[in-house]
């Protein structure tokens, strides 16, 4: 089972373009006692080059590839369902599992989202006690009960 794969192993990206958001998931997980390797992104532009390993992410020991991607939806330069759309469009790529984390809740979003492939839609959390309840239930369900694709074969 999963769970019983060395610390460091697993590896989530978040793409998120607000810093407070950013730093309250930081603080969420290190809440819950889930320190491995959880690396954040401000838009989709920069998450692709960190998926596709371009520029300062071309070092995998530093920037290892993701078993699960947290997702917004609205941040600059290229967002979030631009960037689904080309994460799922890619035969390496899709075979990462992308869970949007928004504060947006109109079903175009979520429908469209889930036609270009998502695998959850989750409205964010707005309490800090609900975000720390959020990461631990993440976890507990990608990391413990799912069984993920090995990406490097």
């Amino acid at each position: 089972m999963m769970q019983n794969m060395p610390a460091g192993k697993f590896s989530i990206l978040i793409a998120d373009d607000d810093a407070d958001d950013r730093e309250m998931l930081k603080a969420a997980f290190e809440e819950s006692n889930i320190g491995h390797n959880i690396k954040f992104v401000e838009n989709g532009e920069e998450l692709l080059r960190y998926l596709k390993r371009k520029g300062s992410y071309a070092d995998d020991l530093r920037h290892p590839l993701p078993q699960i991607i947290l997702l917004d939806l609205n941040m600059p330069k290229k967002d979030g369902r631009e960037a689904l759309k080309e994460i799922k469009t890619d035969n390496y790529l899709k075979r990462i599992p992308v869970i949007v984390l928004t504060t947006s809740q109109e079903e175009k979003d979520v429908k469209k989202s889930y036609e270009l492939g998502v695998n959850s839609f989750i409205i964010k959390p707005v309490t800090f006690r609900k975000l720390v309840e959020f990461t631990q239930t993440l976890w507990k369900y990608w990391f413990e009960f799912v069984e993920l694709p090995n990406l490097h074969t």
